[in-house]
C-alpha cells in the first residue's frame, strides 16, 4: 500500500473551507488502485487549524499512474498561477509506502 498525506495549515475559522474542498468527488475518485481519501482535523491550536489529507493507494505503481495521467497534468495547469488563498499558512505533502499493520480489538 502506498499512502500520500497533505497537511495543510490554515487560520483559524478557515479548515471547513479546506474539508468542503477535498470532499467532493472528482476524477481522483474513479482512478484504478485509489483504495480512499480521508480528510482530519485538527484544531487544538489556538493560532491555526490543521487539515490532514491521507490518501491510500494499493501500489506506489497506481499513484504513478494517477500522477501521470493526462487528467491530473491538466488540472495543475488550470490552476498554474492562481494565487494559494489568504488564509492558507502552509502545505506539505509527503509519501509512504506501508510496511506493517496491527488491528485492535475494533479492527478485527
Amino acid at each position: 500500500m502506498f499512502i500520500q498525506t497533505r497537511s495543510i495549515v490554515v487560520q483559524k475559522g478557515f479548515a471547513d473551507q479546506v474539508v468542503e474542498r477535498f470532499s467532493k468527488e472528482g476524477l481522483l475518485d474513479q482512478r484504478e488502485g485509489l483504495i480512499d481519501i480521508n480528510v482530519m482535523v485538527n484544531r487544538i491550536s489556538k493560532e491555526n487549524e490543521e487539515v490532514l489529507v491521507l490518501i491510500r493507494w494499493a501500489s506506489l505503481e497506481d499513484w504513478k499512474n494517477w500522477e501521470k495521467s493526462p487528467e491530473h497534468i491538466q488540472g495543475h495547469k488550470d490552476k498554474k498561477g492562481q494565487p494559494k488563498p489568504d488564509y492558507m499558512i502552509s502545505m506539505n505533502v509527503n509519501s509512504y509506502e506501508l510496511k506493517t499493520t496491527r488491528f485492535g480489538p475494533a479492527g478485527k
